[in-house]
């Protein structure tokens, strides 16, 4: 119980860091906002603000998308079904739904990157380090299921098309959430989304009725 409490003190001090770093950054612009500025308004220290973030940066951008836990992938690597595209969207989403994110904090950091070109630019390249990482994973799938690039040179290729349609619905469904209602659940909109997939690519396995779509 002292865990939960001393998790959930954090969690409302990083949130309250984010906020008044990404309200100053909209008023003033990024490149005008400084630490001592967002910990004046946070009322937190720059050693707690460094232990958190560790630069201005990092705070705009939020921490990185947590990866999937050994557990969750030896899942997808192993015991995958026949839909690889919602099997791998079901892994990465898993450790994004820890906790529900903020709608409105969550626009407003979005509007700030996309304004500012050096945060863009960050974030574009971390988005790539991640998909390197993913690659890798769907890859060792394939070697599990038999499926080798000695034998199958586009297997990269397809990994990579993979995560970039996962991409698309990862897009979709932040659209659907941002306009939704106050209150609408990322877990449900993403529940729904998986299950197009599975209507999408016909995928019998899934069907409730054990039929094939015609």
């Amino acid at each position: 119980m002292v865990d939960g409490l001393r998790e959930r003190k954090r969690a409302a001090t990083q949130e309250t860091i984010e906020r008044a770093a990404i309200a100053l950054a909209l008023e003033h612009g990024f490149e005008n906002v400084t630490v001592d500025m967002i910990c004046e308004a946070s009322m937190v220290s720059q050693r707690t603000f460094f232990n958190y973030f560790g630069s201005k940066e990092g705070v705009i951008l939020g921490g990185a998308p947590p990866l999937p836990g050994d557990e969750q992938v030896r899942t997808f690597t192993h015991e995958g079904g026949s839909n690889l595209l919602a099997d791998f969207l079901t892994m990465i989403t898993s450790s994004l739904l820890e906790r529900e994110p903020d709608a409105a904090l969550f626009q407003d950091r979005r509007t700030l990157i996309m304004r500012t070109p050096e945060l863009l630019m960050r974030e574009t390249a971390r988005m790539s380090e991640s998909e390197d990482q993913f690659v890798a994973i769907i890859l060792t799938r394939f070697e599990i299921q038999g499926r080798v690039a000695a034998d199958q040179p586009e297997l990269e290729e397809e990994a990579r098309m993979v995560v970039a349609l996962t991409t698309g619905v990862l897009q979709y469904v932040r659209r659907r959430w941002v306009d939704s209602p106050a209150g609408a659940s990322t877990r449900d909109l993403l529940r729904t989304s998986i299950e197009l997939i599975h209507s999408i690519t016909n995928d019998p396995a899934h069907n409730p009725k054990g039929t094939e779509h015609r």
